[in-house]
């Protein structure tokens, strides 16, 4: 037999308050034997749970309560194998286990998945990859695994096509989910093709998987159908039924869904969706509806008037669903943009009645009072001052009477008034969304009839409070007369201006539209590219309106001359200026608007957009900067304005052909059909002389026997056609006399070459040129030796070197050895010319590396920034003049620890760090032949400053230079002076006192002496040291006035004094307000102690003696004062105890415990040992952690 104690302090307590006084120790009279008889037995204070054989139900239960309450702890983290044979290994070089390609792979999926992998392979040479992670990590690891380490299979899969959007699932989930599960990649067709092919690609067993679950998706879709039935519109509302209950009804029987469409739809079809028989079953009871109503159901027409309609449908058609519930009688009412007043009600005969007396109640009822008989029938006459009554004689009398009373009522407190207004305005007096009418509705508090478009009439009609209706009337003609007033115009503005007239978020046209506030612009849809902008508004004020916008579009065309300017780049910054001074100084002076290209860009056209005269000062001035800057020469030179277009070629290639040729010289003619025969060029002197004879010579063959002939080529031959610095095509032109042009980047034809010339040198030239290009088409194969130690240069920066060969080399292809086979065979393949100049360069390259050295330069890194430049430039600008290579080190760290001196770290003894020796973050690395290193590390290091400029402004120049030094100088000087260093010891204790509150002395210290006061760390070993940095007077000056500080402060003292902890609070106050004004009353510090304190009534009072004094006092008044309140408060709380007295008091009566006591106990009879009431293990807490237990052979692994 098993038993279980539990002692919770509950039931300890329970059984301490079921002993009486006397049992429990508290009287003295009683033996101790009585005294044990009296305890109670281990079994009586803790019954054994009932054996298995006595009740085998009840242990279950037990059991089951125990275990389904308690659930075993999951790991998040889980682990699978999966395994991929040898056949199917995508990287099946055994010799590169754990590194190459998949390593690299293994180490992707690593970094991508968050996942863990480990690799090993069987005797099978099959992989094995063990993953470890989250469950979403493995299932994506997983997936990765397959597809980059594992061959691909595919295979098709064909279901309906009406079944793939279940594959893909809502938002593509469910395929997702597919692919996860099974590892594959799953294709499904578009919406748009015809194809029921799904592809799957992936292992074979995933495969299999996905084919599995695809086709367990379609045949479950197969048990399901749609079936679309026809039914007249008349009958929806006898299937859905009052409220949507009949439809309801069968889609709960059946189980299928069933969608009707809304009376607002215009559509017979009815969709059922479900299961094949399920659906088979609703359409059988829809049927059987319709062919019933069809059968029995018969129809009447009356005659109900359209305003009075809205009462039949009643809110959110509430009264149809009523008279459809009351009677089975389906009322239709016709369309609100339809004329017909005929409302139809059909329904079973019998029934017809009873729905037409609530149609004609629901007509005439509202208007109604509540205690008007439903006998008579009320008709309200349209257009006649006239109500008609029917019914009996006495009932009649009485809704007369009643109606009378209230026409004399309204008569008295009411009038109306009607206007008449042309219905073309009608629409214009409602507004937009009713906005205008309803505005005055509630201004006037009156109610406003306006005829429908279909009665064709002009009475308005308005009813309410006389001086409402006064007021509607005259603000509703003034409305009419203005409109009858209106006029529409149409301007034409060309759509280019329209953003501009309207301006950034409206502005513009918003001050047009205050200006003219009664005139309405409206401008077209920009993707209509319309210039119509209309106006609409009183004569007048459009006219007006009209005149001012053509007044802006004229100053707009006015300021939107446009002309370009060509300046060479290298000076496009000397016109930005500095800060972009200049640009904004010409900007402003000539009121123009100034467009540079972007750096990265090939223009050089600045263009100037704005007044024509203004356009023309701004262009000067910029040419004239230009001019200044450099030594450029403008010449004109005299050619037939019919040879112009020739010489300018198709867009413009002839002439850009002879600019480039040219050092970018630029060449300008005259407008076409101005019939003006001066071109203009303007650049260096050599570079423009050189144009000018090209120009004539070419102008010359046009006109005597200029002959043209094209020839193609691959794009990538070009540049070795041309060759560097334009060499070979240069050969070319000397030795034939022809012009050669090949296509620009912007050309579409990529591979359009053009010769100009005699007929005899463009044959010329065009026979060397096929030569060449049969050549480059001749692809060889060739190889050459490269040192392995070299290649990582070529193959670097992901083949940058590899794709500027190819590219100046016609496209040749060089191939390099795998990594880690030491082979020193590298393959070049491409035209034969190609190939050995392409040789010939890396042989350069590699001699290069081979005479490379390491020059080391030391430059402290705050001045690495400024050797870069922007983005890099200036280093990039070195290594390309000077063909290098430039490191520079990482960062200093300035969280890094000192490097220890003649000291262990790690038990290894370090070589004592020599001063002098230059810090690593300050040495730059130059790598490259010696004299282009040596030349780089010279002109880093070069204290000299170029000055490039005119003669009259380099003196100017060099003198503001020698200013600024001195200038900078003097800052050193003055650095060097501030940077003086002092230390005062001051106790730590005085620290916060010299600090302030929120640092108010020092910051004022600081402040007024100009200095720098440092405190010590928190770890740092002299917590007594304070530093002071500044120049020498003003630091010695700060030192003295926080050494007054402490001097003040070592005067005062500290008197400890006993206030009664219970009113420490009433002193402090609410958030510290009281203690604040004793403090700053008294110039003294108190100090309240601490939750937990050994002495909770001991303050601390500091400050000067006689002020001390003074505040314990003060102090010792508040305590006497708000103990008298204590004192009452705890007298009065003494009353509303509860009687009996409490735990604490019985536990005072009955003396010391002893704790709980049991008779027969098992520790008594067997040789086990009582359990230990303050153990922790024997008792321990809930959510305590309980120490187990040390083992020999480590902790419980669970």
């Amino acid at each position: 037999m098993s038993s279980v104690a539990v002692l919770t302090q509950e039931s300890f307590n329970e059984h301490r308050s079921g002993l009486l006084p006397e049992q429990a120790g508290g009287g003295g009279g009683t033996s101790t034997g009585e005294e044990e008889d009296a305890l109670p037995t281990y079994k009586d204070a803790f019954p054994p749970l009932p054996e298995k054989a006595a009740s085998p139900e009840g242990t279950q239960e037990t059991v089951n309560a125990w275990t389904s309450k308690i659930r075993p702890l999951k790991s998040s983290i889980i682990t699978q194998v999966f395994h991929v044979p040898l056949e199917e290994r995508k990287y099946k070089d055994i010799n590169q286990f754990g590194e190459g390609d998949q390593a690299k792979v293994c180490v992707d999926i690593m970094h991508k998945t968050g996942a863990h992998l480990e690799l090993s392979l069987a005797k099978d040479q099959g992989l094995s990859i063990m993953v470890s992670g989250k469950l979403d990590a493995v299932m994506k690891a997983r997936k990765e695994i397959v597809s980059r380490l594992q061959t691909q299979a595919s295979a098709t899969v064909a279901i309906p096509k009406e079944h793939h959007r279940f594959v893909i699932g809502k938002n593509g989930e469910k395929l997702q989910e597919l692919e996860l599960k099974t590892a594959t990649k799953i294709q499904i067709p578009r919406p748009d093709d015809p194809s029921n092919q799904i592809k799957i690609s992936g292992t074979k067993e995933g495969l299999e998987k996905a084919k599995h679950e695809i086709l367990l998706i379609s045949a479950e879709q197969d048990k399901r159908a749609v079936e679309r039935v026809n039914i007249d519109k008349v009958y929806h509302p006898f299937i859905t039924g009052a409220y949507n209950k009949v439809v309801g009804e069968m889609m709960q029987e059946t189980g299928a869904r069933i969608n009707v469409p809304p009376p607002s739809v215009n559509k017979t079809e009815i969709v059922i969706t479900g299961e094949k028989e399920q659906v088979a079953l609703a359409v059988a009871m829809i049927k059987k509806v319709s062919e019933e109503k069809k059968k029995n159901a018969t129809t009447i027409a009356v005659e109900v008037k359209k305003s009075q309609h809205k009462y039949v449908i009643g809110p959110k058609g509430n009264t149809l669903q009523e008279i459809l519930d009351k009677t089975g009688v389906s009322v239709e009412i016709p369309p609100s943009d339809s004329s017909s007043e005929t409302v139809i009600l059909r329904g079973e005969p019998d029934r017809l009645g009873q729905a037409l007396t609530e149609v004609y109640a629901k007509v005439t009822w509202p208007r109604l009072p509540n205690k008007c008989p439903r006998s008579v029938h009320i008709e309200f006459t349209e257009g006649e001052d006239k109500i008609t009554l029917e019914g009996p004689t006495k009932d009649v009398q009485m809704v007369q009477t009643q109606i009378e009373a209230i026409v004399t009522d309204l008569v008295s407190r009411m009038d109306y008034a009607e206007i008449s207004v042309d219905p073309k305005f009608h629409r214009h007096l409602i507004g937009k969304g009713g906005v205008n009418i309803n505005r005055i509705k509630e201004l006037h508090k009156v109610t406003v009839r306006i005829p429908p478009d279909n009665e064709k009439s002009n009475l308005i009609r308005i009813e309410g409070d006389p001086q409402g209706v006064q007021e509607a009337k005259k603000e509703l003609l003034e409305l009419a007369s203005r409109m009858e007033n209106e006029r529409t115009k149409d301007l034409i503005i060309e759509q280019r201006f329209h953003r501009a007239i309207i301006g950034q978020k409206g502005e513009k046209i918003k001050e047009v539209r205050d200006k003219f506030p009664e005139v309405i612009i409206n401008f077209p849809d920009p993707a209509q590219k319309s210039d119509i902008v209309q106006l609409r508004g009183p004569r007048t004020e459009v006219e007006k309106c009209a005149k001012f916008m053509q007044k802006i579009v004229a100053e707009m065309v006015e300021n939107s001359f446009s002309v370009s300017v060509p300046i060479f780049k290298q000076f496009h910054r000397n016109i930005i200026g500095k800060g972009g001074s200049n640009i904004k100084k010409i900007r402003e002076e000539t009121n123009t608007k100034i467009d540079l290209p972007a750096e990265n860009s090939n223009s050089e056209m600045i263009v100037i957009t704005g007044k024509k005269a203004n356009c023309e000062v701004a262009r000067n001035r910029i040419l004239a900067i230009q001019k200044e800057l450099a030594n450029i020469t403008e010449i004109e030179v005299s050619i037939p304005s019919k040879l112009h277009n020739s010489l300018i070629g198709s867009k413009g290639r002839f002439v850009r052909s002879i600019m480039e040729e040219c050092g970018g010289v630029h060449i300008h003619f005259p407008t076409e059909g101005s019939g003006i025969d001066k071109v203009t060029i303007r650049g260096p002197l050599e570079e423009v002389e050189k144009a000018k004879q090209q120009l004539l010579a070419l102008a010359e063959e046009k006109q005597t026997k200029s002959h043209t002939a094209e020839l193609r080529a691959k794009p990538e031959y070009h540049k070795f056609l041309i060759g560097k610095g334009g060499g070979n095509i240069r050969k070319v032109r000397d030795s034939t006399g022809a012009r050669i042009i090949f296509p620009t980047s912007e050309d579409k034809d990529q591979e359009l070459i053009t010769v100009i010339g005699t007929e005899e040198a463009v044959r010329e030239a065009q026979k060397e040129l096929e030569e060449l290009i049969k050549s480059l088409d001749n692809v060889v194969e060739d190889t050459m030796i490269v040192d392995p130690k070299h290649h990582r240069y070529f193959v670097a920066r992901r083949g940058q070197v590899l794709r500027d060969l190819a590219d100046e080399y016609g496209g040749v292809m060089v191939s390099f050895p795998r990594t880690g086979s030491q082979s020193e065979k590298v393959t070049l393949k491409g035209a034969k010319e190609c190939v050995e100049a392409a040789k010939k360069r890396m042989q350069e390259i590699v001699e290069d590396l081979e005479a490379q050295v390491t020059i080391e330069c030391v430059i402290s890194q705050k001045f690495h920034r400024s050797i870069m430049g922007p983005k890099g430039s200036r280093i990039q600008q070195i290594t390309r003049d000077h063909n290098v290579q430039i490191k520079f080190p990482e960062r200093e760290d300035p969280q890094e620890a000192p490097i220890q001196e003649n000291g262990e770290a790690n038990g290894e003894v370090k070589e004592p760090v020599d001063p002098n020796a230059p810090k690593k973050c300050d040495v730059i690395v130059i790598s490259g032949r010696k004299e282009r290193s040596q030349f780089c590390f010279s002109n880093v290091q070069s204290d000299k400053i170029a000055i490039t400029g005119l003669a009259n402004h380099l003196d100017r120049a060099k003198e503001g230079l020698l200013e600024r030094v001195k200038e900078l100088q003097v800052e050193q000087e003055d650095r060097a002076l501030r940077s003086f260093k002092l230390t005062i010891t001051v106790d730590p204790k005085y620290h916060p006192k010299i600090i302030g509150r929120k640092g108010a002395i020092i910051t004022n210290i600081r402040t007024e002496h100009d200095v720098n006061i440092q405190f010590p760390e928190k770890n740092d070993e002299n917590q007594d040291q304070i530093t002071i940095t500044g120049y020498e007077h003003k630091a010695i000056a700060a030192r003295d006035a926080i050494q007054a500080i402490v001097d003040e402060l070592e005067e005062m003292i500290s008197e400890d004094i006993t206030l009664d902890s219970r009113v420490h609070a009433r002193i402090i106050g609410a958030r510290g307000k009281g203690i604040r004004k004793i403090m700053d009353e008294f110039k003294v510090d108190l100090r309240f102690p601490q939750s937990g304190a050994a002495d909770p009534n001991l303050v601390t009072v500091t400050g000067r003696p006689e002020l001390v004094d003074e505040a314990i006092d003060h102090l010792l008044n508040l305590e006497e004062e708000y103990m008298a309140d204590v004192v009452e408060n705890e007298a009065k709380m003494a009353y509303m105890r509860p009687h009996g007295g409490s735990a604490a008091a019985m536990d005072e009566h009955r003396g010391p415990s002893k704790g709980f006591v049991v008779r027969e106990a098992p520790w008594t009879t067997a040789n086990e040992k009582a359990p230990d009431m303050s153990s922790s293990e024997d008792f321990p807490s809930f959510g305590a952690p309980v120490a187990t237990k040390a083992s020999p052979w480590g902790p419980k692994r669970f």
